[in-house]
């Protein structure tokens, strides 16, 4: 990757991690970050320890990951997301396709996490198949049919299906699309298995749903759920990450690149033997590949277009995984603070926006319930005059939302401004805390260099 810095996993000497804690300690206490000591070295010694293995399976709950993962998922959130994977995961068509399905992102970190934004799961779809086509026609075929079983129903609504790349570039609904980037299909364009498109000279084209299966690409589903625990609404989606094994055992990524697995957790033991099966076709350079596909992120998040919340996601992951443990704990502490339901609240008001518009599936107390708990949230993270104004937008949402309103701007536009806010806040929140740490400045300042375009 030309001007990106690959970075090696490193292990801090004791006295050096030590001298690093106290120092985060001291930075955190002077921006009024509560930042428990005992908790905080507890975490890094156990994050240090000599372990018998990477994986660690949790007999309790039947739930495995990394062990760096593990540390921070809750299995008393498992109810709850295993409620939500009956929509969202993909059955096993033995012996052809067999999955293992997992938590990752926010819903992975669910001890950690006091205000996720999204559930986000991320599943291994892999299949036997004699040849290459014969497994994308398979794959083409599953995604199709759980896209069209979860389309809509009592308290769910599929909202968008990646699935293939561009054979041309063109343009659809007034949209410019790139030959090779992922195909964005609604549920509508499913069902009819066809998307129509305009060429740059003008013509017309149709790219069909089995033709867009030949590279299948970026595979992704994105739900809206009635939370069937918590009440309120969701955002919920599927990653796929889809592998071809040949009658010869050749196993072969069929977006081109076979994931890693150092942010997932997996929520069946059954499908051990798959995951092991696919983790060995991970290279020796997995890990350090990995913290550079971080790092690009990073540098978007932070210099591209700042989002350092989204940065801070990426940066904690980074750090526990090259040994700068002392960082780690720190940003792992900011997650728990009041400001980022913000950033959830800013999500959520996403999912309250496409509920408003599919209220065959949502009932409308539901939607109230998610004001209500966006109102709670904008208390407990805004002070003075931003706390009131927030409130405000937001009671002022709930009754355009109930009809007690009328009049005035859109809902669209009342949830576009109450979002950008939201943004702003917990953007300028996350690079005040973290460029405050002299380690942590550093480390974005070398990001900020080492991609800069030369000349």
């Amino acid at each position: 990757m030309p001007g990106a810095r690959r970075i090696r996993p490193t292990m801090p000497r004791v006295n050096a991690r030590e001298d690093a804690t106290a120092k985060l300690l001291q930075s955190a206490e002077a921006m009024g970050v509560e930042l428990d000591r005992e908790e905080a070295e507890r975490w890094i010694a156990a994050m240090t320890a000599e372990a018998g293995g990477e994986v660690e399976v949790d007999v309790a709950s039947g739930v495995y990951g990394h062990r760096i993962t593990m540390a921070d998922h809750d299995a008393g959130e498992l109810e709850r997301f295993r409620r939500m994977a009956a929509i969202v995961g993909f059955e096993d068509r033995p012996p052809a396709v067999t999955t293992a399905l997992a938590l990752s992102g926010s819903a992975a970190q669910s001890r950690i996490q006091r205000f996720p934004a999204d559930a986000d799961f991320f599943e291994r779809v892999h299949i036997r198949a004699a040849t290459r086509e014969e497994a994308c026609r398979t794959l083409a075929e599953v995604v199709r049919e759980k896209a069209l079983a979860t389309r809509s129903g009592p308290g769910f609504r599929l909202q968008e299906i990646k699935f293939g790349s561009w054979p041309e570039a063109g343009t659809v609904g007034g949209e410019r699309v790139s030959r090779g980037h992922a195909v964005s299909w609604t549920p509508a364009e499913v069902a009819e298995g066809v998307i129509a498109f305009e060429r740059p000279d003008g013509s017309r084209a149709e790219l069909r749903w089995e033709d867009a299966g030949r590279e299948p690409g970026w595979c992704k589903l994105d739900w809206l759920l009635a939370d069937p625990v918590e009440g309120g609404l969701v955002n919920a989606s599927n990653m796929l990450d889809p592998t071809w094994e040949a009658p010869d055992g050749t196993i072969t990524p069929l977006d081109g690149f076979l994931d890693p697995y150092f942010q997932e957790v997996y929520l069946e033991t059954e499908s051990i033997p798959l995951f092991s099966k696919l983790v060995k076709q991970m290279g020796a350079d997995a890990v350090a590949d990995y913290v550079e596909q971080l790092t690009e992120e990073v540098y978007k998040y932070t210099v591209k277009s700042p989002n350092y919340g989204k940065a801070a996601r990426r940066m904690y992951n980074i750090f526990r995984l090259t040994g700068r443990f002392a960082e780690a704990a720190f940003i792992r502490e900011l997650f728990d603070e009041p400001a980022t339901a913000l950033y959830q609240l800013a999500a959520l008001l996403r999912a309250l926006d496409e509920a408003a518009d599919a209220r065959d599936a949502f009932e409308p107390e539901a939607l109230v319930t998610q004001v209500d708990q966006l109102i709670m949230s904008a208390i407990a993270a805004l002070e003075g005059p931003a706390e009131g104004d927030m409130v405000r937008r937001l009671l002022e949402l709930r009754d355009a939302l109930t009809g007690q309103e009328q009049g005035g701007a859109s809902r669209a536009e009342r949830i576009a401004g109450v979002q950008q806010d939201a943004m702003a806040a917990v953007n300028a929140y996350f690079e005040r805390v973290l460029t405050a740490v002299p380690t942590i400045k550093s480390y974005l300042e070398s990001v900020a260099a080492t991609h800069t375009p030369v000349g």
